[in-house]
């Protein structure tokens, strides 16, 4: 079977397993099984240069999903569409089952498709001290997108949607931008295990990491149709979402990976 065929199998299966579960409950198979695809797609790199065993991808897939998909996203409603969820707390349960068969069914797949491939790029890490210090500068610049982008949709696009967002963040007060920058480090954490195993460089894995964040986080979520947000509504947020969130990856990644020689390379300059 040939490697192309391989990715396609993937997609294919891993978009659309999942995608029969969440149709039980929501309907919109087709959407659903599309929105599947996406967040498959996003994970590609990973399959390809991340860890080599089923073991090692589940774990790197796992963290992405529940703190980006499943808990900011879910936070997020609950902030801002009080009320809309009636059990918030069996939404976060199923949602979490969910998105662990997802990255059990991703896993697997790359395993038995036998998708991982060589890379000349070595991995180097940030000390521990260090990576603390970048994680929490990262939930801070999270911050700083989510005020500029959001404050921008917000004004021109979402204010007629959201009309008592400024009363719930004045009655938060500074919890809200405690809540804010705590999202910021969970996703940044959520994302480090494929951060500190993608076997790509510094500026690729940048690029994979913003497009995984921002896929997992708004795009694969956001595309089939719900009973909260017309489809107007959803392509703002998808469009929002994207300047925060892959802002957010970007960032991480150049902050939590030093730069790298490839391995070949080196191998040269030693010779």
């Amino acid at each position: 079977m040939s490697p192309k065929l391989r990715v396609v199998l993937y997609l294919l299966v891993g978009g659309g397993l999942p995608a029969t579960i969440a149709a039980l409950g929501a309907g919109h198979f087709a959407w659903q099984w599309l929105a599947g695809i996406v967040l498959a797609a996003s994970f590609v790199p990973v399959a390809l240069f991340g860890p080599r065993s089923a073991r090692g991808q589940f774990g790197v897939i796992l963290p992405v999903l529940f703190t980006v998909t499943v808990l900011c996203t879910w936070s997020e409603a609950v902030i801002f569409m009080p009320g809309a969820i009636l059990n918030p707390a069996g939404a976060l349960i199923g949602s979490a089952v969910l998105y662990l068969v997802v990255a059990a069914v991703l896993a697997a797949l790359a395993w038995a498709l036998k998708l991982t491939r060589p890379s000349g790029w070595t991995l180097e890490h940030r000390p521990v001290r260090t990576t603390i210090v970048m994680v929490s500068i990262c939930g801070i610049a999270y911050v700083i997108y989510y005020l500029i982008f959001g404050s921008i949709t917000y004004q021109f696009f979402t204010k007629g949607y959201y009309p008592e967002a400024t009363q719930i963040v004045a009655r938060l007060g500074l919890w809200f931008w405690a809540i804010q920058i705590g999202r910021g480090v969970l996703m940044t954490l959520g994302a480090l295990p494929v951060i500190y195993s993608l076997r790509m460089s510094r500026w690729q894995s940048a690029i994979v990491v913003g497009l995984l964040i921002w896929v997992a986080g708004g795009l694969a979520p956001l595309i089939p149709p719900n009973s909260f947000m017309g489809t107007t509504q959803r392509m703002i947020h998808i469009v929002e979402i994207l300047t925060q969130n892959a802002s957010l990856g970007i960032t991480a990644v150049l902050l939590l990976r030093p730069k790298v020689t490839p391995v070949a390379v080196m191998r040269q300059e030693a010779a």
